[in-house]
C-alpha cells in the first residue's frame, strides 16, 4: 500500500530535522521512492517555511540538536566547515568553488573566510569560526614567505579538529609534512610547458615566474631543475614575472623593474613561459609595442588558465586541476569528519592532481631565422 504523501513528508522533516541538511538521493533511498518525488516533496516543504532547499539538498531550518557525549556525528551531514582563502586570488577562488560543490552535496554547512594577504592573518579567522562550533578546517594560507609558512605551523597543527591544506606543499620536514594536503603537481605543469616548447623547436627560452607563494616556489624550482637539465635547450633563464611577483611586495619602488622584451632578446630567446595569466597578457602587449609579434616572433606559454583563453591571442596555458584539487580537498576532509576514530586513526595524506596543457594560438613551431 503506497504510503500516504502527508505521512511521507513529515518523515523527510524529521529526517532533515535531525541531521540538518540531508541530501536528496539519500532520503530517497531511505523512503524506498523516486528522487524525483522526495525532489518535489522538499519544494513544497520549502514553499511551506517548513525546509530551506539547496542543490540536491534539504535544510532544516531548525538548530541542529546536539549529538550525545561522547557520541561522533557518524556522516558529517550538517558539521560546520571552515573555509579559508586569501582575498584577491581569482586562482584559488576557483578551489574554493570546487570545495563547495562537495560540502555543500554532503549537507554540511560552510563558513567561508577570505584572509587580507598579510601574514598571519588566518589564525584568528580559524580560532573564531573553531570557538563558534566548526568541526573541521579547510585552509590555504597566505605563505608569500617560508618564515610565514614556519610561523603557521605551530597553530596549524594544533587545531584538534581534521585539517586539509589546500593547494600548498608544505616544506619536507616541517611540522606541517604531516598535515593532509591535496595539491597540483606543479613539477609536472613545468614539464609540460618546456616540452610543449622544445617539441616546437624552440631551444632559448625565458621562464618568467612569480616568487610569493608556494605554488610560485614550486613552479620556479621545477622550471630551473627541468631547464637545467633538459638535453636540448642551449640557453635559458629564469627571471620574476614581474616587479610586484616577489616575496616581499613592499618594496617595490627600489626593485628595478623587471623588463621582459628586453630579456628576451638578450637571450634571443624564441619563446617565453610566464606565471601567471595576468602577466602574460600584459607581455603580449608589451611586446607588440615593441615590435614583437606572438607567436610568428615569439610563443609564448601561460601558467594558471584563469583568464589565458581571453587574450586578443588565446594563450596556450598549463591549467592547474583547481576545481578538482577543491574537491579533493574537501573529500578528504569529509572522510575524516565521518570517521568515528575523529580520523585520528589513518595516517595523513598528501595527495598531488596533474596539469594539463591547454594549446591555443600563442605558440606555434619555429621557423628558420
Amino acid at each position: 500500500m503506497r504510503e500516504p504523501v502527508e505521512l511521507r513528508r513529515q518523515r523527510i522533516l524529521a529526517a532533515v530535522q535531525a541531521r540538518g541538511a540531508a541530501r536528496v538521493t539519500d532520503l530517497a533511498a531511505e523512503l524506498e521512492v523516486s528522487v524525483v518525488t522526495v525532489r518535489r516533496d522538499v519544494e513544497e516543504l520549502a514553499r511551506e517555511g517548513r525546509l530551506r532547499r539547496g542543490h540536491g539538498i534539504a535544510r532544516s531550518t531548525l538548530p541542529v540538536p546536539a549529538p550525545p557525549p561522547g557520541r561522533a556525528a557518524a556522516s558529517g551531514d550538517g558539521d560546520t566547515v571552515v573555509l579559508v582563502v586569501p582575498a584577491r586570488h581569482s586562482y584559488l577562488y576557483e578551489t574554493l568553488h570546487g570545495a563547495r560543490s562537495v560540502l555543500e552535496e554532503a549537507g554540511a554547512r560552510i563558513a567561508l573566510h577570505i584572509a587580507p594577504q598579510v601574514a598571519g592573518a588566518e589564525q584568528p579567522l580559524v580560532e573564531r569560526a573553531l570557538a563558534d562550533g566548526a568541526r573541521g578546517v579547510l585552509i590555504a594560507p597566505t605563505w608569500h614567505t617560508l618564515a610565514a609558512e614556519e610561523a603557521d605551523a605551530k597553530w596549524l597543527c594544533a587545531l584538534g579538529v581534521p585539517t586539509v591544506l589546500m593547494e600548498r606543499r608544505p616544506r619536507p620536514g616541517s611540522a606541517l609534512h604531516a598535515l593532509d594536503s591535496v595539491c597540483s603537481d606543479h613539477w609536472y605543469g613545468a614539464h609540460l610547458a618546456v616540452e610543449h616548447l622544445v617539441a616546437l623547436g624552440h631551444r632559448r627560452v625565458v621562464f618568467a615566474a612569480r616568487d610569493d607563494s608556494p605554488t610560485a616556489r614550486a613552479l620556479r624550482a621545477a622550471l630551473a631543475e627541468i631547464a637545467g637539465a633538459h638535453p636540448e635547450l642551449d640557453a635559458w633563464t629564469l627571471t620574476l614575472s614581474s616587479p610586484e611577483a616577489g616575496p616581499d611586495r613592499t618594496d617595490g619602488a627600489d626593485r628595478p623593474p623587471v623588463a621582459l622584451p628586453g630579456v628576451l632578446r638578450e637571450l634571443e630567446a624564441t619563446a617565453c613561459v610566464l606565471h601567471g595569466d595576468a602577466d602574460a597578457l600584459m607581455l603580449v602587449q608589451d611586446l607588440a609595442a615593441h615590435g614583437i609579434r606572438v607567436p610568428e616572433d615569439c610563443s609564448v606559454v601561460a601558467y594558471d588558465d584563469v583568464v589565458a583563453a581571453l587574450g586578443s591571442t588565446p594563450l596556450t596555458a598549463v591549467a592547474p586541476p583547481k576545481g578538482e584539487v577543491g574537491r579533493a580537498a574537501a573529500e578528504l576532509l569529509l572522510e575524516r569528519l565521518r570517521d568515528p576514530r575523529g580520523g585520528g586513526g589513518r595516517p595523513a595524506r598528501r595527495i598531488e592532481l596533474l596539469p594539463e596543457l591547454k594549446v591555443r594560438g600563442s605558440t606555434r613551431a619555429l621557423t628558420s631565422q
